[in-house]
């Protein structure tokens, strides 16, 4: 058989034309803003009129990452066609991909296989420019803070205490710490400064939890840009800066609509990371879809400790939603990796390393079914190596946790593959209590310390928070100015429950150490900096960017 790239496969189907896919969700092409045959936007006002709805909101989620791979956008594009297959009227809301990780790492973040969205190559790549917009409203504000200070300083900026920093949606460690201004007077006033990846960037988490353009400014307002010589903050709308960055972002803020390879309809919209931002897609994508279909089918970022609980602590507790189940995807693959396995070995069965891997898993199924009491089914994404003595465990194992287990085949099936797991879900969902309310990590009124602690121990299974003194002076501070009731956002590995991307599986006996805190005020919540995350992230040894072309017909390849 000859095997084809996610590209090539994304290339062979001939895809609806996007007033055919709109028409599936009752919009009529007065509805929508087409950006060529098959992508549209979708103007959030449309819902203002129409009557409310709740469909049943599914979460995908997943183990801790590995090289090995997990499938979680590939499960949640796959469950979706499988819920259409089955007569279910359904929508897929997914984050666009960053530029970062698509010609760093990955190469393409939009499924896999059969389980894709498309047009794929316009999805990984410039889309309809919603990520340039936002990098621009980032670099605008940072143009007008620094203007300020050149023309005068009214506000009395300290340079030394501007923390705005400037963005750029491209992995690149040289411009992670810079000195600008430099040239004389007339080029501004020499300071430190430095780059975040658009997607880590507060405008993109302000972008994907306001409501509407109002919420919008309201929130870019709020951003805390500098701090005055008396300590105090200064801020977007002390500068006056909130409304041109919502023109830049006004048509940005509506949601994309395009397709799976099945034509089943996919939101895509809003694109944070999950191990340094809330990982999640738009609030208005989501409530959208929420209007337009009986189901959705939605992801968080990175495995359950990070992108999951995100979702539920910050943006359902900020939107008023709630998930009425969850898939938790893994794969016995990863899982072998996990109990210690070289990568090398992973196609050959072994129930021992399996055994050693499994208690990860079954970290993340607890998190989900006793910290958030949410209904969950663990989507086992299958490949042809894994052996029936190793599903037979992974099965057993997760139904001591009162969690059925449902082989996914989304990948080499598409919606096909996935039946088991739609009929597992609409069971899910069916017999979900929606008058009961979502359960959270911690209160809001707890304080910032005890808050990270309860993460920390009920996420991560830490023993405890060691706080540096940096952090523990900005908590200080950030609880003295009236922020101490926000959200918090952990910025931390992927690759471990701790903060140590070396400790596989299920660690115990370990601390999580808080090296920084900052807030993100218009955003809402506050972000605490652990390890050796890093906003800016780095390109690998060898790029994805190295494989990717286009020939003289404007086909691209090299997407995954």
């Amino acid at each position: 058989m000859t095997f084809k790239s996610d590209i090539e496969i994304a290339q062979s189907v001939k895809l609806k034309d996007i007033r055919e896919i709109a028409a599936k969700l009752g919009l009529t092409e007065d509805d929508i803003e087409l950006y060529g045959k098959y992508k549209a936007k979708v103007d959030y006002n449309l819902m203002k009129d129409r009557p409310p709805k709740k469909a049943k909101l599914i979460l995908t989620t997943a183990i801790t990452p590995t090289p090995a791979g997990e499938g979680k956008t590939t499960t949640t594009i796959g469950a979706a066609d499988a819920l259409t297959r089955l007569g279910k009227n359904t929508i897929v809301a997914l984050r666009e991909p960053s530029l970062g990780p698509v010609f760093g790492v990955k190469g393409g973040a939009a499924g896999g296989g059969y389980s894709q969205v498309v047009p794929m190559e316009d999805i990984n790549l410039h889309f309809t420019g919603d990520i340039h917009a936002i990098t621009a409203a980032n670099n605008l504000l940072a143009a007008m803070v620094d203007n300020h200070i050149y023309q005068g300083n009214e506000l009395n900026i300290d340079p030394r205490r501007v923390v705005w920093r400037r963005a750029l949606d491209i992995n690149d460690r040289q411009l992670r710490f810079v000195v600008d201004g430099l040239g004389g007077k007339a080029n501004g006033m020499p300071r430190e400064d430095g780059f975040d990846i658009t997607v880590a960037s507060e405008v993109m988490a302000i972008f994907c939890l306001a409501n509407d353009i109002v919420d919008l400014k309201e929130r870019l307002s709020r951003i805390i840009v500098a701090y005055d010589r008396d300590g105090k903050p200064v801020t977007a709308g002390d500068l006056k800066a909130q409304g041109a960055m919502a023109a830049l972002l006004k048509d940005a803020l509506k949601p994309n609509l395009v397709q799976t390879l099945e034509g089943t309809p996919a939101f895509v919209h809003g694109g944070p990371f999950a191990n340094i931002a809330h990982g999640c897609n738009s609030v208005i994508a989501t409530k959208m879809a929420m209007q337009l279909a009986d189901y959705v089918v939605t992801e968080a970022g990175f495995g359950a400790d990070l992108g999951a609980e995100k979702f539920i602590d910050i943006k359902c507790r900020l939107a008023g939603l709630k998930p009425d189940a969850v898939i938790i995807v893994a794969t016995v693959r990863a899982l072998k990796y996990n109990g210690g396995l070289p990568k090398t070995e992973l196609n050959k069965e072994d129930l021992d390393a399996l055994a050693k891997g499994l208690p990860n898993l079954l970290k993340h199924v607890e998190n989900i079914t006793q910290v958030f009491k949410l209904p969950a089914v663990v989507a086992i994404n299958r490949f042809p190596q894994d052996t029936e003595a190793e599903l037979k465990l992974i099965e057993e194992k997760c139904n001591e946790l009162g969690v059925n287990v449902a082989l996914s085949e989304v990948w080499a099936k598409g919606g096909e593959g996935g039946i088991a797991l739609a009929e597992e879900l609409i069971r899910l969902t069916e017999n979900s209590d929606d008058s009961r309310e979502l359960t959270y990590a911690y209160d809001l009124d707890m304080p910032i310390k005890e808050k990270i602690r309860a993460i920390a121990q009920k996420i991560y299974g830490a023993d405890d928070v060691v706080f540096t003194d940096k952090a523990l002076k900005e908590i200080a501070n950030f609880e003295k100015l009236g922020f101490g009731k926000m959200p918090v956002c952990m910025a931390k590995t992927q690759y471990s429950l701790s903060d140590d991307p070396k400790k596989l599986g299920r660690p115990t006996g370990f601390n999580i150490t808080v090296r920084d805190i900052t807030v993100s005020a218009g955003a809402g919540f506050l972000v605490a900096l652990t390890g050796e995350i890093m906003k800016m992230p780095g390109l690998p040894k060898v790029p994805a960017a190295e494989k990717i072309d286009v020939n003289e017909k404007g086909v691209i390849s090299g997407l995954f």
